[in-house]
């Protein structure tokens, strides 16, 4: 059995969710402090790839990145290509796990005690230093809720990927696009068995989801 798609999947599923990792937490800290018409304005924008359907995502992406794309071809002079490498699954994987990063990690956001920053503002402290020392400690269980599901939906992804960065065997290959593959070429036992490895890693993520949520309604009820 070759194991490239899972490791292929896990490498972008992995990139991926340290992009979103950032780019969500950034976005939900500034947006949450925007006035009610702006905020709401952004939130359309930064949730959108969650109820488009993926290949519609997919889309947009080869219209921008596209090879014979003016950013396409821009990129390519510098030897940077999207369409049909594996890092173009990043991309893709990008742009459909952020919303969930941060929708959760403004919910978190929103949720904090501003009376600890406050706080922390009276005491001489840098914003940097309330951000990193304060509001993120306070909001952990959901910003790590967040990263899981970002991961899960990243690693799952197949409609964005499949558009951007097809199906190569040992290139582009992730575990959607091989059960695909496999199954359209009438290998189902090939196919049940990236099936049942992808059922394995996502009982795990969703079983580390509950914990999180225990842990943060533990902490809330303390």
């Amino acid at each position: 059995m070759d194991w490239y798609p899972l490791w292929n999947s896990v490498r972008i599923a992995a990139a991926s969710c340290v992009i979103v990792f950032f780019a969500g937490i950034a976005a939900a800290y500034y947006v949450a402090k925007l006035p009610r018409v702006l905020k709401g304005l952004l939130d359309v924008i930064f949730t959108l790839p969650m109820v488009l359907p993926p290949t519609v995502c997919g889309y947009f992406l080869l219209v921008l990145l596209g090879p014979r794309r003016p950013l396409g071809m821009f990129l390519a002079r510098y030897g940077i290509q999207f369409a049909m490498t594996w890092y173009g699954g990043i991309a893709a994987s990008a742009v459909v796990a952020f919303p969930l990063m941060y929708r959760t990690a403004r919910g978190a956001f929103e949720s904090f005690d501003l009376s600890l920053a406050y706080s922390g503002q009276t005491l001489g402290l840098s914003n940097t230093y309330i951000f990193w020392r304060i509001r993120m400690p306070a909001c952990r269980q959901g910003i790590l809720a967040g990263v899981v599901l970002a991961f899960a939906r990243a690693l799952g992804e197949y409609g964005a990927t499949s558009m951007l960065i097809g199906y190569v065997p040992g290139r582009t290959a992730t575990i959607s696009t091989t059960v695909y593959q496999l199954w359209r070429t009438n290998d189902e036992a090939g196919a049940f068995r990236w099936v049942m490895v992808n059922l394995a890693i996502s009982a795990v993520i969703l079983l580390t989801v509950n914990m999180l949520e225990n842990k943060s309604r533990k902490a809330g009820g303390a």
